[in-house]
């Protein structure tokens, strides 16, 4: 069960409060793959993880405009990541049979292009979710 405020997780370090935050997301990943399974669509899991981690305190954005600059311009028609954590952890949401490489690469691109250092890719379609749980890390 989630239980954190956020006085908590502003406590610590920042690795410390890295690692507790992206254990509460995972928690509450796995309580929800626990109660309904595979086979939804992701929207429906992004919703609901949103909802968990926001009633544990944790700031969350949904679909989080990750912008692009190039020679100096910004383009804000980038990409949008499925959520942003505490404006430090950028969270995938899948709901596929398998993971592809360009998963993670995707994930990767956007830590790189916000400067964040984690990023949990987490498959809901996966029979497991242990299985179906990637970190990836930027510069940590």
């Amino acid at each position: 069960m989630i239980n954190a405020t956020p006085s908590r997780c502003n406590q610590g370090t920042n690795t410390e409060n890295i690692n507790e935050v992206s254990g509460m997301i995972v928690d509450a990943a796995y309580q929800i793959h626990s109660r309904l399974g595979p086979g939804l669509l992701e929207s429906v899991y992004e919703t609901i993880l949103a909802s968990k981690l926001s009633a544990a305190g944790l700031r969350v954005e949904r679909q989080r405009a990750v912008p692009i600059v190039f020679d100096g311009l910004e383009f804000q028609e980038g990409f949008r990541a499925d959520l942003d954590v505490e404006n430090r952890i950028i969270v995938e949401l899948k709901s596929v049979e398998q993971l592809a490489p360009v998963h993670g690469k995707q994930l990767l691109t956007y830590l790189r292009l916000l400067d964040y250092r984690l990023g949990l890719l987490i498959n809901f379609g996966a029979p497991y979710l242990k299985d179906g749980i990637v970190r990836i890390a930027n510069k940590l």
